[in-house]
């Protein structure tokens, strides 16, 4: 799509709230630093859910089971960074940040791992069968859960920020949680990489002509199959990677804590559009912004603010912000 011919109204959604919210919450540093937790939560968020855009794009399913692989995420990081204790708790930034990649890394090739099997033994035999998907899928998930229980235990697990990523910096009157900007980071370089993959080759070329039209992938010859199978171990390990940032953001694990994001996840596809990456990001961003706005002005209200996020855009855009499929 040609820069002149992008619809442009969405991406002034985030800036429009941002300044909206400024006379009311009144002071410049408080503002600063609510709009940078939202902003951190939200590119948590994308991060989890950009791996399911695109599985829901391309492949069509509903995988009501995506929080276990958030889960297994965070318990895996707990574990690595439990080993790593003489790096988490060095006051030098770059060993502490060693430690946080390592369990990044390792949690995204285990979920990446179980996402395949998942894949294989639990969403293959139902494809096209959008109901099937919803009950197998969340069964898998609570299998899932059960066998984290088994090997972690039920109970809530502290995890910890390293030392040096704990405290804020302090910009005026505003306090910024350094995590907080680690988080901002991390989302912008998963959006920036997916972004170039989607963009720049081959297989974001196949992903993205799949989730315009996929008969005409097959008739090029390209095995679709095999297609399904990459993009759900991608988004298997994105949100493997996501769930280490959750549990460092929440600093406690429980095994159900996939089952309590996956409804922020569903909330941001809808937003965003099936299938648009663009629009999860906006939808992630909106989210995050308005629980800490919301929570901040009206705490009463704050547990429903993003279903009213989401009937509000629904009202304007009745396919979510960036459509590119029609399910």
């Amino acid at each position: 799509m040609a820069l002149r011919d992008r619809d442009w109204a969405p991406l002034a959604l985030v800036p429009a709230l941002a300044l909206l919210v400024l006379p009311l919450i009144g002071s410049p540093g408080t503002w600063l630093t609510l709009t940078v937790a939202g902003l951190a939560m939200g590119m948590i968020i994308f991060i989890i859910a950009s791996g399911l855009t695109l599985v829901f794009g391309l492949m069509d399913v509903l995988n009501f089971g995506h929080g276990l692989f958030i889960t297994l995420g965070a318990f895996i990081a707990s574990t690595v960074l439990g080993a790593m204790g003489d790096w988490t708790g060095s006051e030098q930034l770059w060993r502490n940040l060693v430690a946080v990649l390592s369990a990044m890394l390792v949690a995204m090739a285990v979920a990446a791992a179980v996402g395949l099997a998942f894949e294989r033994c639990i969403v293959r035999p139902v494809y096209g069968q959008h109901l099937k998907q919803i009950l197998i899928t969340m069964g898998g998930m609570i299998i899932g859960e059960e066998l984290i229980k088994l090997i972690w235990g039920p109970a809530q697990i502290p995890l910890p920020l390293p030392e040096g990523l704990r405290g804020a910096l302090l910009m005026g009157d505003a306090a910024i949680e350094k995590y907080r900007l680690v988080a901002v980071a991390v989302g912008l370089l998963v959006f920036g990489a997916l972004a170039w993959m989607l963009a720049r080759t081959k297989l974001g070329l196949l992903i993205r002509a799949g989730v315009q039209d996929r008969e005409m992938v097959e008739a090029l010859g390209y095995r679709i199959r095999r297609l399904f199978v990459a993009v759900f171990v991608l988004g298997s390990a994105l949100a493997g990677l996501g769930g280490v940032m959750w549990g460092l953001y929440q600093q406690y694990l429980v095994p159900q804590m996939g089952t309590q994001v996956n409804v922020l996840i569903f909330i941001v596809i809808i937003i965003g559009g099936l299938g648009a990456t663009g629009g999860a990001l906006i939808g992630a961003l909106l989210v995050g912004l308005v629980a800490n706005y919301t929570g901040f002005l009206a705490p009463k209200v704050a547990l429903f603010s993003n279903i009213a996020l989401m009937a509000a855009i629904l009202l304007w855009r009745p396919q979510g912000l960036y459509p590119v499929v029609n399910r």
